[in-house]
């Protein structure tokens, strides 16, 4: 089979063959048909990534058909397009993810391949009306964005919700969510023209986090915000605090610009702000996810769709941050 191989961080993915993989016990084999690109697989691809082992097929989203069954698993699933949770091992703790939890695409192997073997547990039915490429854009971004907004960040229909970064994959959803669910969605962005799309989409205000003063003006145009999507960090953490109501929550998914400098512990205790970090989802968080994508109409966004062949593109794009929405790659027709 075809695959996209990192033999060692700060060097160009490899098209090559590879051998293919034969679906153990519990396990189905998925001709894969799209995937998608995370900022997981840049990092990586970049060394900033931890206990990176190379050789490996990079890629956590995908979507395909089941085309063979290991042992213990019903040949009903034959012929079956299905997605992939990437989340592996979760565990039976719902609030966090256990010791053994990792994500698909490093260590193992991953989905920027012609085929993938999964465990049966970790696959779904693809959405009826989903494209392929739409099915292979959604699992990793989605569930992110659905735990980090509805579990951690237990938004409601009628509060206000400020999603930092608008155009990256989770943020994209994210906003979807918020506004599907009722709420009133904020933006920030460095880009105008990412604010405009955010506004076609039903955000309700859009900030330049560029300009100093975009807390302030936030502040003055709309009020405080229930909750904070971040995926950032860094420096602009503690205007996240000034924005956020007494009470109000900030959910951290990412740390994209590091760690904050300093954190006013003044603010948080006198404001009696949660603190909140989110890392993709149980399982239960993906089924619900794919509920709540069916039932309230969200379509993925997709920035631009290369084939396979060109995933170095997609990742050169990645790293400029140039994206509105999902990177996809096309598998097979």
């Amino acid at each position: 089979m075809k695959a996209l191989v990192l033999n060692r961080p700060h060097e160009p993915l490899r098209f090559t063959d590879q051998p293919a993989p034969k679906p153990g016990r519990g396990e189905v084999l998925v001709a894969l048909k799209a995937a998608a690109l995370n900022r997981r697989d840049y990092w990586v691809t970049e060394g900033l990534y931890p206990d990176i082992r190379c050789p490996v097929i990079l890629g956590s989203d995908g979507a395909g058909v089941v085309t063979a069954v290991g042992r213990g698993v019903g040949s009903h699933w034959l012929g079956q397009a299905v997605i992939i949770n990437p989340g592996y091992y979760w565990g039976d703790d719902p609030s966090a993810q256990s010791g053994d939890f990792r994500i698909l695409g490093m260590p193992d192997n991953g989905t920027f391949a012609e085929l993938i073997s999964v465990p049966l547990r970790q696959i779904h039915r693809k959405p009826e009306l989903f494209t392929w490429e739409q099915a292979g854009a959604l699992p990793l971004a989605a569930l992110t964005a659905f735990r980090a907004l509805m579990r951690q960040g237990r938004l409601e229909s009628g509060q206000t919700a400020l999603i930092t970064g608008i155009g990256g994959g989770v943020a994209t959803y994210a906003l979807q969510f918020a506004v599907a669910g009722g709420a009133r969605a904020l933006v920030t962005s460095s880009s105008p023209a990412k604010l405009d799309r955010a506004a076609a989409m039903g955000a309700c205000g859009g900030l330049l986090y560029t300009e100093p003063d975009w807390a302030d003006r936030l502040l003055s145009g709309y009020g405080p915000v229930d909750v904070v999507v971040d995926g950032a960090g860094g420096e602009g953490y503690a205007r996240l605090i000034d924005v956020a109501r007494p009470g109000g929550r900030i959910v951290n998914y990412g740390a994209t610009a590091g760690a904050p400098g300093s954190l006013d512990l003044r603010k948080v205790f006198w404001k009696q702000l949660h603190l909140v970090g989110s890392t993709m989802g149980s399982p239960a968080d993906f089924a619900d996810m794919l509920q709540a994508v069916s039932h309230r109409g969200i379509q993925p966004v997709i920035d631009s769709v290369l084939p396979l062949a060109r995933g170095n593109d997609a990742i050169e794009r990645m790293k400029t941050c140039g994206q509105f929405g999902k990177l996809v790659l096309r598998i097979a027709d």
